[in-house]
């Protein structure tokens, strides 16, 4: 007859304090295909993120301003026990989201202390490719 020892017990993890964040940034990339919305602290970590595909949005669906706004509405949802109350707008892109995404950023509570715009613009760089024709 054998008899099993009981193993060691198991160990748990410990749980990381939560973190207070007063103030942090958005950096909202908008563009023709998609809305990503990434809000960050003061030194750039990521508190939370979300995009137009992440929430379930398909095609071309992705990119309207309805979608920015529920995307916006998504990260503010993760970010929520963080304690964010004031925060700067980083926008990128052409796409028609941005617009949609800032206002939904401003009038969801949290106190918006500058918009910026990160677009990056070509000094005549690339050279256009040749004309089609047909």
């Amino acid at each position: 007859m054998t008899t099993t020892t009981p193993s060691a017990p198991i160990s748990k993890k410990k749980k990381g304090k939560k973190r207070t964040v007063t103030s942090g940034r958005a950096y909202i990339q908008a563009t023709y295909n998609n809305t990503l919305v990434t809000i960050t602290d003061d030194n750039g970590a990521v508190l939370g993120w979300s995009s137009a595909g992440h929430i379930g949005f398909k095609g071309p669906k992705k990119s309207t301003p309805y979608a920015a706004t529920l995307t916006v509405k998504d990260v503010l949802g993760k970010v929520a026990d963080v304690g964010l109350k004031k925060v700067d707008i980083y926008v990128k892109g052409v796409g028609s989201g941005r617009e949609a995404a800032v206002r939904a950023l401003a009038t969801s509570g949290l106190s918006v202390s500058a918009i910026r715009d990160r677009t990056p613009i070509p000094h005549n760089g690339c050279r256009p490719p040749k004309v089609r024709r047909v």
